[in-house]
């Protein structure tokens, strides 16, 4: 008789968090993006040429669909928010998502009428939020974290990157990522 392995499960050390991240300049990016700066990139959201409109031929930024399976593998769950409100304009976000394997694309978010980013995030009070500066589109105003009721933010931890650089660079480990510190 063979001896068999049986795998061991720390049910323990499973990490149990959500974490929101933004898709528009974060995590995906107009087709054009590819193989250009990040100041290029923010140059094309400016000028607003034809495929920064163009949802259904986004591109992941960098490997950020390999960085949010890492951590769902992790035990965190993943949740998006669009800057979209449009029927057509967010199955298009969902089909990019889709298309390049990102997990947990069910859990796609959006503004309804008459709601901000705020109060979507301050709905689902994930644990992280990650989102890019706004470079493009007048910066901290136009972001999500700066306008969460006071009595949240201590319940929120925010991670900044610069708009179009993705999340690559941020930790793999979830441990690690509960203690980033953005500059």
């Amino acid at each position: 008789m063979g001896s068999s392995v049986q795998p061991i499960y720390r049910f323990d050390l499973i990490m149990h968090m959500k974490i929101l991240v933004f898709t528009e300049g974060t995590v995906t990016m107009q087709s054009t993006g590819i193989g250009v700066s990040r100041e290029e990139r923010v140059k094309q959201s400016v000028e607003n040429i034809a495929s920064v409109n163009d949802f259904k031929s986004y591109i992941p930024n960098g490997r950020s669909a390999d960085k949010l399976t890492n951590w769902k593998l992790q035990g965190a769950e993943i949740y998006y928010l669009t800057s979209r409100t449009k029927s057509d304009e967010i199955e298009d976000v969902k089909y990019v998502l889709n298309k390049y394997h990102f997990p947990e694309v069910e859990n796609l978010l959006y503004r309804k009428e008459g709601r901000e980013y705020k109060d979507v995030a301050e709905q689902l009070l994930p644990d992280i939020l990650i989102e890019d500066d706004c470079e493009s589109i007048g910066g901290e105003i136009e972001m999500t974290y700066p306008h969460i009721r006071p009595d949240l933010k201590s319940k929120i931890k925010p991670i900044v990157v610069k708009e179009f650089a993705g999340i690559g660079d941020l930790p793999d480990n979830l441990d690690e990522l509960e203690g980033y510190e953005t500059n």
